[in-house]
């Protein structure tokens, strides 16, 4: 039986690039899975965040009370900041409130990466090679945000955008990353509640 629907047939071109990226991404991950080069320090860290006094912050950073994490929810004002100021870069006379929307974006990375550290200090080895990948590519994205506002600051807007879209390159990295530690195949899912 033929099941073929006349008009739904995709381009060869357009089929084999991305298997290919798709097989080049899952690649990469899973270099990143196995290599313990980092191990060590991984351990260091961990500890060392597990050992912080936090107390009852502890469990309200985990996303305990709202039954999972709460790191993926904070996530949520630097990448509207960031999208947002993309999208107004191209809007006429919106130049103020792009420069607005990064500074406010960057203000917003502090929440989100304390709550992504607390979940990642307890993840087992594989999570956390990839969570502190996601962690350097977070960090690549604020400092192009950093350096973006800087040069709006100083009236130096074309600068400002460049950085941005290196900041917005590395943002979808690093939410790629992201989801394959919290949703794809590594699966931390949420905290039981207490």
């Amino acid at each position: 039986m033929n099941s073929h629907v006349p008009g739904t047939e995709k381009p060869a071109g357009q089929t084999s690039a991305l298997g290919t990226a798709s097989a080049c991404w899952l690649t990469a991950l899973d270099r990143i899975e196995r290599t313990t080069v980092a191990d060590p320090a991984i351990r260091v860290m961990q500890r060392g965040i597990r050992a912080l006094p936090l107390g009852g912050l502890r469990d309200l950073l985990r996303g305990r009370p709202l039954g999972h994490p709460l790191h993926p929810v904070l996530v949520q004002v630097p990448i509207g900041c960031w999208l947002s100021a993309a999208v107004l870069e191209v809007v006429p006379g919106a130049k103020h409130a792009a420069t607005t929307l990064t500074g406010v974006g960057l203000v917003g990375v502090a929440p989100a990466a304390v709550a992504g550290w607390v979940d990642w200090a307890d993840l087992p080895p594989e999570q956390a090679r990839v969570g502190l990948a996601h962690a350097v590519s977070n960090a690549a994205a604020v400092a192009c945000y950093a350096a973006s506002l800087t040069a709006r600051l100083r009236g130096r807007s074309a600068k400002g955008r460049l950085w941005s879209l290196g900041g917005l390159a590395a943002v979808a990295v690093t939410g790629a990353l992201g989801g394959h530690v919290a949703y794809l195949r590594q699966a931390v899912g949420a905290h039981p509640a207490t």
